[in-house]
């Protein structure tokens, strides 16, 4: 009986041990939404605007010309960052959409995850006139509709231009260095799903979609750590959000 009680003990520590993993740079999390509402997890965004994309059995779902964004930024300012979203593409064919755009309202500077703009079937880091653009060197062709994918870029400081980094599934697509570092400063900042960039409530972009969660970090994470996060389990209010999700994911 004893020995039965530790072996149940271990199994369960290591069962929770990858949600405990997804503490890495929690207290850089500047956005966080589960789409299971129009919040932002972290208190920082304004409820999310939907400009014909809906919510449905927790992923948002953006079309041509139907996308959503989210406005009122009020966390500190961000340079060095991490854009990070699931996403499943529902049409291989249509260019130009972000799966997770940071946009800066009072001028065309923003970055994001965008799909076939340059090259078809392949994610990019968009940015404004291409200043933050590079074809990464490993950049995966999309041949699945359907299929969910997990996508982080992230913008590091190297001396003073960005390092960009692309991750697939947690595996590089390799790296460049272009752009000087922006701000993204507190009240001047949106987040965006479906469109490229906007201008106003118009934009460019159509991306065909189910995105199940996306992130952002005021920090460019490692490698490690971007290996380390997996869908609905960083440990922020594990009692309430986190038991909610992982409901919802074994349901599936």
């Amino acid at each position: 009986m004893k020995r039965y009680s530790i072996c149940t003990v271990l199994l369960m520590l290591c069962l929770s041990m990858p949600a405990f993993a997804q503490g890495a740079q929690e207290d850089k999390l500047v956005g966080w939404w589960l789409f299971d509402n129009l919040k932002d997890e972290t208190g920082n965004w304004d409820d999310l605007t939907l400009r014909g994309a809906k919510l449905k059995d927790g992923q948002l779902v953006v079309d041509r010309g139907l996308w959503a964004h989210s406005l009122e930024y009020s966390g500190p300012n961000i340079e060095v960052k991490t854009l990070m979203s699931w996403v499943s593409l529902d049409d291989l064919t249509s260019p130009h959409g972000s799966a997770l755009t940071l946009d800066k309202v009072t001028e065309d500077q923003f970055n994001g995850i965008v799909y076939a703009e340059r090259q078809p079937n392949q994610w990019m880091s968009g940015s404004s006139w291409f200043h933050r653009t590079e074809d990464f060197p490993k950049a995966h062709d999309e041949k699945k509709e359907g299929e969910m994918v997990y996508l982080a870029f992230t913008y590091a400081d190297e001396g003073g231009k960005y390092k960009i980094t692309g991750y697939r599934n947690g595996k590089s697509l390799g790296s460049y260095e272009k752009g000087d570092i922006k701000t993204w400063p507190t009240g001047d900042a949106e987040a965006i799903w479906g469109k490229r960039h906007t201008e106003g409530p118009d934009g460019e972009g159509n991306l065909v979609a189910h995105i199940e969660e996306s992130r952002i970090y005021s920090v460019a994470l490692t490698e490690d750590e971007v290996n380390e996060m997996e869908i609905g389990t960083l440990s922020v209010d594990p009692q309430g959000k986190l038991a909610t999700r992982w409901a919802k994911l074994k349901a599936k």
